[in-house]
């Protein structure tokens, strides 16, 4: 295959951003931290916000943050 077949930019415009996990700053696996990358945020910020979430919705964003660990990169 050639670099014009391997790539993904003729998809997306250049200008486009792709969500990532972000290994370098993980605590767990990177989702909090690839969230608040992809949003410009606070990693902190998000990382509260999964955890009142994970606890106020009875464990519904554990399976959120799951899905997006298995589902990302």
């Amino acid at each position: 295959m050639n670099n014009i077949d391997r790539r993904n930019d003729a998809v997306r415009p250049s200008g486009q951003k792709k969500f990532r996990l972000d290994h370098a700053n993980a605590k767990i696996a990177g989702v909090c931290s690839g969230i608040a990358k992809y949003l410009g945020m606070d990693p902190l910020i998000v990382r509260i916000i999964f955890a009142v979430g994970a606890v106020a919705g009875f464990g519904t964003f554990i399976l959120v943050y799951l899905a997006i660990w298995l589902l990302a990169d």
